[in-house]
């Protein structure tokens, strides 16, 4: 190999990793090929809390997943917070869980499992109370507080089906999941804080339900103390409903694969998908990768920054974490509050050894300069973490050299929303690393790397990225639409899982991700879909078209770029751009923002009228010598307009 960096050698101790080395993951890797229902099962019984174990592997397949929907495990049953929770509760009550980290640093607390068990109990009770039921739906809107993940844990615990919406999403967000789900109660907070910044989530959620009528109840946590609007009747305060529960509570039996929540994701198409993740698969698979990825030990102090509002969040902050017993970090703040050394504070102050973020951030950071690093104390970290989007190797570098001082082990980790948890990526103790590169697949993992007739690419080479077997933390489907699940993920190649993720594997079987293939752009790890932008912008009666795609942005990794085509009359300008950004703020939320407009007389459509996006594409990529063949163009002038005006 070239270019590789070796595993660091040091002293295991208390570790509770599977695979420690390249011999063990070849092992592991070639038994879940060769007999999968019996890795997952022996793993399943080994690390998970079953009220009935299962006795069935997967069922179902990729070729007819419409008429064969995927199940792991079907015939056991569970709580999945009896793994979370009440297990280490009673092996170790005093072990801390949660590690909050607020907003101003300091100010923060600890929660044990003991703590974390009574919490989550009185949270079932109150909920119960309130009358919601088992496979009833319940929209989480709130900030990275300890209440979110109780709240999460509560609706598992009887057995009803949470779905988190990230605090940054605007009213129209919230509604179009209380309505596609049909929800029966708002959990929510007066307020939210990210770097001082009061967030009006209450009141937001408030816009969202107007004329909801599924809503029955909106239960709100007391942050800030901030002014809210209030619904007598239906608004509960959570100190009132939740604090004067009782502490115990029988957790609800469920079967492996009723739904355990619902992550609504974008897609290529408007109207965002809600893909729904099951009990018994998703557990045993978040565990699983978390304890393996990490190399997980007894006395660790795991911090992934991200946000429970993503999936990143919710398998390696809430689910996997606690289902291990380790003690995970929740950050409420922003990694540049009250300066750029905030995360590193963080490490020195609560001594973390495994710490997990994005590029954007790490990107971010770097151009701050190696001081605001150096100044603080980072001796417990031993291994380091990415996600959201690959990593460019300058950025790898400087994780590795000046944050982890050349002695951390660097996972980059490639997964999805969809996949439930970590697909391709080092194993710390056991994969040597290149800067870049996501390294190998998971056991049980089983990729290939098709050209663009579906053939497979054998050795070296570049395709489409697809996934040839079933795994337990895949998503079952599309909440009230499972057609829609089978069109998007399974049809383009018949017989496998596609991404939409481009991917090169190099001469030692390492997988580099190349990008989305499909109209998605991955902004600082938010996926969003370019048909949502553009069907925002159009809304803008300024606006009679919009062409939107993504570029290479050196801290974000894609940038958006916006063609728009104006309503006659009206003249471009940077007050004209500005009100489209806020449009979008407010139709679909604060992280969707053009970063560039360019105003043109016409998109370049064929005489058929369809839109030829990879000529937007390449101008925004800076590439117009590589348009290809553009005769078949109704208006060929439009390009040249194009590729003159553009703001690259």
């Amino acid at each position: 190999m070239s270019d590789v960096y070796p595993v660091p050698d040091r002293v295991r101790i208390g570790t509770n990793n599977p695979i420690t080395s390249m011999d063990t993951y070849r092992s592991a890797a070639a038994h879940a090929q060769n007999d999968p229902d019996q890795f997952w099962l022996d793993e399943t019984r080994r690390n998970v809390v079953w009220r009935t174990p299962p006795t069935l592997g997967v069922s179902g397949n990729f070729r007819n997943i419409v008429d064969s929907p995927i199940t792991w495990f079907a015939d056991g049953t569970l709580n999945i917070t009896e793994s979370c929770v009440d297990r280490h509760a009673a092996e170790h009550p005093n072990k801390v869980a949660i590690v909050w980290e607020s907003d101003t640093p300091g100010e923060g607390y600890n929660i044990t499992y003991k703590e974390l068990h009574q919490q989550v109990c009185q949270a079932a009770n109150a909920l119960s109370g309130m009358g919601l039921k088992k496979g009833e739906r319940a929209i989480i809107y709130m900030g990275m507080v300890p209440e979110a993940a109780i709240a999460m844990l509560a609706c598992a615990r009887i057995g009803a089906v949470h779905s988190v919406v990230f605090g940054g999403f605007s009213a129209e967000a919230i509604r179009d999941r209380v309505r596609d789900c049909g929800a029966e109660i708002v959990i929510t907070q007066d307020q939210g804080l990210r770097g001082t910044k009061a967030i009006p989530l209450k009141n937001i959620a408030d816009q969202a339900l107007q004329g909801e009528s599924s809503v029955k109840q909106v239960l709100v946590v007391q942050r800030t103390g901030g002014d809210v609007t209030w619904v007598d009747g239906r608004d509960v305060w959570w100190h009132d409903a939740v604090g004067n529960a009782s502490t115990e509570h029988t957790a609800v039996e469920c079967a492996a694969e009723d739904p355990l929540f619902i992550l609504y994701t974008s897609g290529s198409t408007g109207k965002p998908k809600g893909l729904v993740h099951t009990c018994g698969g998703y557990i045993t698979y978040t565990q699983y990768t978390h304890r393996t990825v990490f190399d997980l030990r007894d006395d660790d102090v795991y911090a992934c920054v991200a946000d429970v509002g993503w999936i990143t969040g919710h398998s390696y902050i809430v689910y996997g974490p606690l289902a291990n017993g380790a003690t995970t970090v929740m950050f409420e703040s922003v990694p540049t509050f009250p300066d750029a050394g905030r995360y590193w504070d963080l490490v020195e102050r609560h001594k973390v050894t495994i710490f997990y973020t994005a590029p954007t951030a790490i990107r971010a950071l770097a151009a701050q300069g190696d001081a605001f690093v150096t100044k603080y104390d980072r001796s417990s970290l031993r291994v380091l973490g990415t996600v959201g989007e690959p990593i460019n190797p300058d950025a790898w570098e400087w994780y590795y050299n000046v944050v982890g001082e050349r002695r951390c082990n660097i996972v980059d980790t490639w997964w999805q929303t969809e996949t439930g948890g970590i697909a391709i990526a080092p194993i710390a103790p056991a994969t040597p690393t290149k800067p870049g590169s996501a390294t190998l697949p998971m056991p049980g993992i089983l990729p290939v790397l098709l050209d663009t007739d579906g053939e497979r690419i054998t050795g070296p080479g570049e395709g489409r990225l697809c996934i040839d077997h079933p795994w337990p933390g895949l998503a079952r489907t599309v909440w009230g639409d499972h057609d829609r699940y089978g069109a998007v993920y399974f049809t383009t190649f018949r017989g496998y899982y596609f991404t939409g993720d481009g991917c090169r594997r190099d001469a030692d079987g390492y997988y580099w991700i190349t990008g989305r293939v499909d109209d998605v752009i991955n902004v600082s790890g938010h996926r969003m879909g370019t048909a949502e932008f553009e069907s925002a912008l159009v809304s803008d009666e300024s606006v009679a078209e919009a062409g939107v795609v993504g570029y290479p942005h050196p801290i974000k990794g894609q940038g958006v770029y916006a063609y728009i085509v104006l309503q006659p009359g009206v003249t471009g300008s940077e007050a004209l751009a500005k009100e489209l950004n806020l449009t979008l703020r407010r139709l679909i939320g604060a992280h969707a923002r053009v970063d560039l407009y360019q105003f043109v007389p016409g998109l370049p459509k064929t005489r058929s009228g369809k839109v030829m996006r990879r000529i937007l594409r390449k101008v925004a990529e800076g590439e117009p010598e590589k348009l290809g063949d553009i005769s078949t163009l109704a208006d060929p002038s439009v390009v040249e307009a194009i590729v003159a005006g553009c703001k690259l």
